[in-house]
């Protein structure tokens, strides 16, 4: 099951799922506050996955030549 380098982007069906089972985790009342933030870490993980995805420019500058003239 690999990706395509033109399919870039979170998978929505990922992103449903994940917000398919916050939403049934959360109104469950048998649900353990381990099994709530368990899900919810999940879910906030996702985000910042698809913020570092929407930032084209995350992570470029990490081994700047300019850096190294500080010095």
């Amino acid at each position: 099951m690999s990706r395509k380098s033109k399919d870039k982007g979170i998978n929505p069906e990922l992103d449903k799922f994940i917000s398919n089972l916050m939403t049934q985790v959360m109104n469950d009342p048998e649900a353990s506050v381990t099994d709530k933030v368990k899900v919810l870490d999940r879910a906030l993980k996702l985000e910042a996955l698809k913020l570092k995805d929407a930032d084209e420019g995350w992570g470029s500058g990490f081994m700047d030549v300019e850096d190294d003239e500080d010095k």
